[in-house]
């Protein structure tokens, strides 16, 4: 079981199946002041990274080589910034070249005395000082962050800021995919702002929250007497943003008749307003988000193939805020400050162990789920610091990772016995089959993701995988 982590104290999780070695190595990085957690097989290890943060892992290799591989990638999957030392008893170049490309960050070659791991625990420590260093001068340089206020620094996020720069150097129509609550209106003025329309406006429209009759009229504008209320002209969104961009944000939600004008605006950069036969030319970027699938609303009919592909040219993914768990700490103090200057309070700190919960949940709200539990929290605290006492009940009870469990049983269908019997134990084996396979092709095989769709630990799929002998097609 781990410890009550101490803030103070760099955390390592030393994985190692030999007691005597164990304890050896335990006590030296004790003593040049690390808070050591021991697990002695990849099991205790597994159960201890879901409920902690460390900064480094020692990870003995005389663990089995598939699961001890199957660990670093969970590990890293979990927090990107983990470091991972790889201690090899009898070393190999193959050994050492398989380590890195899972991305362990340093790979031991027989280490027989404590010095080694220390020696170790150095280099890593100095890299660590200097990853931070590092970003800080890149924050100096940048108070957006280099994206316009989008908080981050975890490896999805830098996959989602580079292409950002690369859309933002093209006129291109982009479409914005992420959950609700993920932050796709902050990289649609990203896009903006590193674009060269940047000098004109970036007109945001949310398609979901206008009633379909008004929708048009915000967009295109109306005529003076077009309809009953129209007591004069009025400019549309496009127009307002003449030489700039407009933002669709649910575009899922827009009507059929709207998608046929929208259309035509991607196509040949005109529209009339409403009640008005003036072709009125159109100089605009448009960017679409959205948290459906609009490829399965294209195969029900309820979206134009056309249109999908219109605004499909270049799709940015926003990653949910628990696939990016390693930003959490980042963007707790980036609120932090902010809800110090708007409400003029002083600026609060979060406990630790207030931390290794925020770090465990699931976040099915994403980061504006975050944003409102830290603003909440900064108003009711008592003191300085966040305390648990300060979390809400579904917060501070025990915390299960994943979704909620299933609101609803399966059909009768599924789970009622024939009148002749069954096989319990081969029906059961072929529910469990499909639901992971199910899961699995869902997910593109991405285990965690299935996991997660499972509700079960990623060892667990990983275990019920192999015994059942699935094979990816």
């Amino acid at each position: 079981m781990a410890l009550e982590p101490d803030p103070n104290k760099t955390q390592v999780l030393l994985a190692e199946n030999d007691p005597p070695l164990a304890e050896q190595w335990s006590q030296a990085l004790a003593e040049r002041g690390c808070q050591v957690t021991v697990a002695g097989n990849l099991e205790e290890a597994l159960t201890v990274v879901e409920q902690v943060y460390f900064d480094l892992v020692f990870l003995a290799e005389d663990h089995d080589p598939e699961r001890r591989d199957e660990f670093i990638v969970h590990l890293l999957e979990l927090f990107p910034d983990s470091l991972v030392v790889v201690m090899a008893p009898q070393p190999s170049v193959a050994g050492a070249v398989r380590a890195v490309r899972l991305g362990a960050w340093d790979y031991l070659a027989s280490p027989r005395n404590p010095q080694e791991v220390l020696d170790a625990l150095d280099r890593a420590l100095e890299y660590c000082d200097w990853r931070q260093e590092a970003y800080q001068r890149r924050r100096e340089l940048s108070q957006k962050y280099d994206v316009h206020n989008i908080v981050g620094k975890s490896g999805p996020m830098q996959k989602v800021f580079r292409l950002i720069h690369k859309v933002a150097g093209t006129d291109a129509t982009a479409l914005i995919l992420g959950e609700s609550g993920t932050g796709k209106e902050l990289v649609a003025r990203a896009i903006h702002h590193h674009s060269d329309r940047n000098a004109r406006p970036l007109v945001p429209v949310n398609c979901g929250a206008i009633p379909g009759e008004l929708l048009e009229s915000e967009l295109f504008g109306h005529e003076k007497g077009a309809f009953t209320g129209a007591i004069k002209t009025r400019l549309g969104r496009f127009e307002l943003a003449e030489g700039g961009t407009v933002f669709l944000d649910e575009i899922g939600d827009m009507s059929p008749l709207l998608q046929v004008k929208l259309l035509r605006v991607l196509q040949e950069h005109q529209f009339e307003r409403i009640g008005g036969g003036k072709v009125i030319n159109a100089d605009i970027r448009v960017i679409a988000a959205t948290n459906q699938d609009l490829e399965a609303k294209v195969s029900d009919g309820s979206f134009r193939e056309d249109l999908f592909y219109r605004l499909n040219v270049v799709p940015v993914s926003i990653p949910p805020l628990r696939e990016r768990r390693s930003d959490i700490p980042l963007l707790c103090q980036h609120f932090l400050k902010r809800f110090a200057l708007q409400k003029g309070l002083g600026e609060k700190s979060i406990h630790k162990s207030v931390m290794d919960r925020l770090l465990r949940y699931h976040w099915p709200g994403n980061v504006r789920e975050l944003e409102n539990l830290l603003e909440r929290m900064v108003i009711l605290a008592d003191g300085d610091e966040l305390l648990p006492e300060d979390l809400p009940v579904h917060l501070a009870g025990p915390l299960a990772e994943g979704p909620t469990p299933l609101e609803e049983p399966p059909p009768a269908a599924e789970t009622g016995l024939p009148e002749e019997g069954l096989d319990f134990n081969a029906a059961v084996d072929a529910f469990e089959r499909k639901l992971i396979m199910d899961a699995l092709e869902r997910t593109g095989w991405i285990k965690n993701q299935a996991a997660s769709l499972l509700h079960l630990n990623r060892t667990t799929l990983v275990e019920k995988i192999k015994k059942k002998g699935l094979a990816q097609p």
